[in-house]
């Protein structure tokens, strides 16, 4: 395939409206000027319009690896739409978080989700449950990164590192400029770009005369296993971690809050009425946001490759089923459609992209530079902390997305111990104010040595700890028991039970 020109042009356009957006953004941050200057940065001085918050909240979840992840599932042959357990987990846990975590974290002006662990157990275990978030952020827009460059190349002929480094600039570019402004009002124009052009593109895809209809292969598939999938019974303890974890990965509510993104859009609000609204509202959004990704997987599946000039092996037996979403793009739709494909999948990987470059450049600035490193910084000295960690942890990011292969797993095992860890710690500091930081370290140490030791297949990481129903697959041993959300209930059990063993020796007089 050649080098498509105008598809390029298309691109570049798409990507100048973005940066000019932000910029104008970035203005309107500087109007905020009775707020401080760094939470005007990273909570829009708590003053943000109700449509923009809804908007941005549910473009952060509704990120590349959720559009090309889900559109996979859908279509793996071992896998279907009874696999596809994000769109639910956003639901469900952007409810429970608007019910719960929202008036606790408003009512004391939090700036971040490590401000609460922070005041209540010291700067030495905030700075050290800031190491895994951190991480899971860099790794989470790595991973987009990548995706996008993958994508690109596949549609464009272009090299993926071109896409990976001109995308990167132009995220930090004006996520430097204007913060949380900058990143909220690009995403409510990524989040249109998003549901307009995969729309537009489905209906080329299904009209194909390579696919059939999805209301047959759904349960009678002759090409591949039918598209709805299936959960066999030794796999229903797995399906259930996984959906519990999920719950917790994408929203950062229910289990572990491995992204600051969550709390510093209902942060934002100009009220804590608003602040569950959004929440609430987002989780509809994301479920909305995941149909034709859905319907992309079940085109794939439905599809005879060889009617196609992609030909046989189908993309399964090639290993390319990540790549689904764009090759349903590129050989199903005609070349003007596609680009508009790939302007959504790029929007996708911005919207998502920017919030994790200031979820973790925030906490870095407010919790980590402000409160330990330099307790006498001044708000201009803050906001340069936060500009010059933006920078690097984009250069971070950037350099990673080229290890597309493993950087996927590495995010998901950096989400696993966020869940672990965070969301424990969070609880405890938020509902059983009786815990201390004896509890908190002992909690740390324990959920961290019990998911290293329940192994990673993905990462080659053989297990040491073997669960029930711990199996040998194709030379891999698999958990299949739902050791994730065991090793969250111990360690959320070790910081209490420590807790209160710590008080009881010490007021008792055992220990001074």
């Amino acid at each position: 395939m050649a080098l498509n020109l105008s598809g390029l042009i298309a691109l570049v356009l798409f990507y100048s409206l973005t940066l000019a957006t932000g910029i104008w953004a970035s203005r309107k941050s500087k109007k905020e000027k009775t707020k401080k200057p760094s939470e005007v940065a990273m909570v829009g001085g708590r003053n943000m319009n109700f449509w923009v918050g809804l908007f941005t909240a549910t473009a952060t979840w509704v990120g590349g690896a959720y559009i090309n992840g889900t559109a996979e599932i859908v279509y793996l042959p071992s896998r279907g739409l009874v696999w596809v357990q994000a769109p639910a987990g956003f639901a469900l846990s952007l409810l429970v978080g608007g019910f719960f975590f929202v008036n606790p974290m408003r009512k004391k002006n939090y700036v971040t989700m490590m401000d609460p662990i922070q005041e209540m157990y010291g700067n030495v275990m905030a700075t050290l449950l800031f190491i895994p978030p951190l991480t899971a952020d860099i790794f989470w827009f790595a991973a987009i990164l990548a995706s996008l460059g993958a994508t690109i190349k596949v549609i464009l002929d272009i090299q993926g590192y071109l896409a990976i480094i001109f995308s990167a600039c132009i995220v930090i570019i004006y996520t430097l400029l204007g913060g949380l402004y900058s990143v909220a009002y690009t995403d409510v124009m990524q989040l249109i770009f998003i549901a307009v052009s995969l729309s537009v593109c489905i209906p080329f895809a299904i009209m194909n005369s390579a696919t059939e209809s999805l209301a047959y292969t759904a349960s009678h598939n002759l090409l591949q296993a039918p598209w709805i999938g299936k959960v066999e019974v030794q796999y229903f303890g797995r399906w259930l971690d996984d959906f519990l974890y999920l719950v917790r990965t994408i929203t950062e509510v229910l289990g572990g809050i491995p992204w600051q993104t969550y709390f510093q859009r209902v942060l934002s609000a100009s009220s804590s009425k608003q602040a569950r609204l959004i929440s609430c509202l987002s989780g509809l959004g994301c479920f909305i946001m995941a149909i034709p990704s859905v319907l992309i997987g079940a085109v794939a599946a439905s599809t005879d490759w060889n009617q196609t000039d992609y030909g046989l092996p189908a993309p399964s037996e090639r290993g390319e089923s990540a790549l689904i979403l764009p090759l349903v793009l590129r050989y199903l739709c005609p070349m003007s459609i596609s680009v508009s494909g790939l302007a959504a999948i790029a929007a996708a990987v911005m919207s998502s992209g920017d919030s994790a470059l200031l979820s973790a450049s925030s906490m870095f600035a407010h919790n980590i530079y402000r409160k330990v490193l330099r307790k006498k910084a001044t708000e201009k000295d803050v906001l340069w902390a936060m500009r010059v960690a933006t920078v690097a942890f984009g250069i971070m990011a950037t350099a990673l997305a080229f290890y597309s292969n493993s950087i996927y797993d590495l995010w998901f095992l950096g989400g696993e111990l966020v869940y672990a860890l965070l969301f424990p710690q969070l609880c405890c500091v938020l509902f059983i104010p009786s815990t201390n930081t004896y509890g908190s370290a002992a909690g740390f140490l324990v959920g961290f040595l019990l998911r290293l030791l329940a192994g990673e297949p993905a990462l080659k990481i053989p297990p040491v700890l073997c669960y029930l129903g711990c199996s040998l697959l194709d030379g891999t041993y698999i958990q299949l028991f739902p050791f994730k959300i065991v090793t969250m209930l111990i360690t959320l059990l070790t910081i209490v039970s420590v807790s209160y063993l710590a008080s009881f020796v010490f007021q008792s007089g055992t220990l001074k």
